[in-house]
């Protein structure tokens, strides 16, 4: 059975640490216009927010229920 060996890839790479790299320049996010959302994106967002809501009462709930309010 004939196997057949790749040659070796004689590709050098150079690896500069980000310190010694040179700043690159950065993109000014009041020049930014506001980023453009799917329906799905806009939906998983709610449902997280309102989710995120939810805990926040329940945990408010809790507290006053072990403080005897409840």
């Amino acid at each position: 059975m004939a196997v057949m060996v790749k040659p070796h890839d004689e590709r050098e790479f150079y690896v500069v640490h980000p310190l010694f790299d040179e700043p690159e320049e950065k993109c000014d996010p009041d020049k930014l216009g506001p980023m453009k959302m799917t329906r799905s994106v806009k939906y998983s967002l709610g449902a997280l927010r309102l989710y995120l809501i939810l805990m926040v009462i329940l945990a408010f709930y809790r507290v006053l229920s072990m403080a005897g309010l409840f």
